[in-house]
């Protein structure tokens, strides 16, 4: 008994005593965030999924934080960062895309003997409500139609023609899938952008499961068949509605489900912008008692109806548009994620440097840009530069590689003010209430089917910016959130 108690004040003694550096391992915080990454890793969240990580220094070679940052994942809408980067670098933050308005032939006896062009170079704002003191699709067309109207013109022997031709024609990426193409977050970048190949279906909703017709589009597109089978479901259940197209269709096919109540609206893309924009010009035109002898067209128009058409070698301009500057445009981007916006960044570098007009050429014309900083990408493997194509893989190194190169760029303030800041702006306005990572990290969000991303920039403890991306792909959210589980992660970071 005597031996039991002596051995019981010992333990006594040897808790009361002060415990030592030795004794107690305080985790640092990369080491929080590693077990932070080992619970997901062995959790039922991500028994059958992935994550990737990596934290960088802007100012040094250090990597800081690394797990799975060469393998290849998906990146969702944070390659927009990629694209909207390489347009930066590669154009600068003051370029300007422009749109001119064109006349071929002659104007005698007030008549144009001749075709009206609108010549287009991918600009993807042109005719948006989003900037001030620049006109919407309405207010544009108006005016170009009061500036032909200006050149005596009574009566037009020939078209009026979208030229659309500035990127290739194919203007949808291979790797996009059906049910997106035809939503307003699928539009296609053409040459020939407008309103940002943006209209309104609207449905009268009916009793459940019954019709609900389509009351009207906005803007008119009375040239297309549209084939109506979305029905009404209960009260307060939303937009459930797909809209199947693509640029070489004349039928716009629209299913799912509205709510029952009031007129629902929901986004569609328009397939031919071009073809919008010479009919709305056309329409404009007649309105002022303007005659047009032939109807509207583009060139994807004229292929589909075999209809010979030929650009006119030489043209008289009547007006000419400039764009908001890149970085304008690029805020606009990466604060509303549009993807049109990141398809014309993704290619228009690779037109101005002569280095093809299609996707592919886009791509590989990235590729070719970042070189000359550096930056190798083994594991890059992109579709598109909006990220909406499942198929694109991006290591997270590869991300915080061109973070970190950006840094050094003329072009990087204007960037960095575009990425929305965490509990302030953007898809990241709700995240990391009440903790240190509010008005630090700026993030771009990424999020399509399995899949949940966020990169950007943060400054340490020691006021060091650090780079950063983390990737969570084929996740399981039947056992937890991946928004939650990265904002943890961030919350954790900025406290390096």
């Amino acid at each position: 008994m005597k031996l039991f108690l002596l051995s019981i004040f010992k333990i006594i003694l040897l808790q009361n005593q002060p415990q030592t550096a030795d004794s107690v391992k305080v985790l640092s915080p990369k080491d929080v965030i590693q077990r932070k990454i080992d619970s997901l890793v062995t959790s039922p969240f991500l028994e059958n999924g992935f994550i990737g990580l990596s934290i960088k220094s802007v100012n040094s070679d250090l990597n800081i934080v690394e797990y799975n940052a060469k393998k290849s994942l998906t990146p969702a809408s944070t390659l927009k960062l990629v694209s909207s980067a390489t347009a930066l670098m590669a154009l600068g933050s003051d370029f300007k895309y422009t749109t001119t308005l064109e006349y071929s032939g002659e104007i005698k006896d007030s008549i144009l003997t001749g075709n009206i062009i609108i010549k287009g170079s991918g600009d993807p704002s042109l005719g948006s409500w989003r900037f001030k003191n620049q006109p919407d699709y309405k207010q544009l067309t108006e005016n170009w139609a009061k500036k032909i109207k200006s050149l005596g013109i009574k009566e037009i022997r020939g078209r009026v023609f979208g030229d659309g031709s500035f990127f290739d024609e194919n203007v949808i990426s291979d790797g996009w899938i059906w049910g997106d193409m035809g939503n307003y977050y699928g539009a296609g970048a053409y040459g020939l952008n407008m309103n940002e190949n943006l209209y309104w279906a609207t449905f009268n909703p009916a009793k459940y499961m019954e019709n609900a017709p389509l009351v009207k589009t906005a803007p008119d597109l009375p040239y297309y068949t549209k084939i109506n089978r979305v029905l009404t479901d209960k009260a307060g259940t939303g937009d459930q509605v797909n809209i199947y197209s693509t640029p070489y269709q004349d039928v716009l096919i629209m299913e799912g489900f509205v709510p029952t109540g009031d007129n629902f609206s929901v986004k569609g893309s328009i397939p031919d912008p071009a073809l919008f924009s010479a009919f709305f010009l056309h329409k404009k035109l007649e309105e002022l008692n303007v005659k047009i002898s032939e109807s509207p067209i583009s060139i994807l128009e004229a292929n589909k109806k075999n209809i010979s058409f030929q650009k006119p070698l030489q043209s008289t301009t009547i007006d000419s548009l400039l764009s908001p500057p890149l970085k304008d445009l690029v805020k606009e981007c990466n604060l509303h994620s549009i993807n049109l916006y990141a398809e014309a960044f993704l290619k228009t570098p690779s037109i101005i440097l002569n280095l093809g007009s299609t996707t592919d050429a886009a791509v590989k014309g990235l590729k070719q840009i970042w070189l000359t900083k550096g930056v190798k990408f083994e594991g890059l493997k992109i579709k598109d530069g909006s990220g909406l194509a499942p198929a694109n893989g991006i290591t997270p190194n590869n991300m915080t590689d061109i973070l970190k190169a950006m840094f050094l760029e003329k072009s990087f303030d204007a960037f960095y003010e575009s990425i929305p800041v965490v509990g302030v702006s953007g898809t990241v306005a709700n995240l990391g209430k009440k903790s240190k990572a509010v008005g630090n990290v700026h993030a771009k969000s990424g999020s399509i089917d399995g899949v949940k991303a966020y990169s950007g920039y943060f400054t340490a403890r020691n006021g060091e910016m650090m780079c950063f991306s983390m990737m969570l792909n084929k996740y399981n959210s039947d056992f937890g959130s991946a928004t939650k589980e990265l904002e943890k992660l961030m919350i954790l970071m900025v406290e390096l």
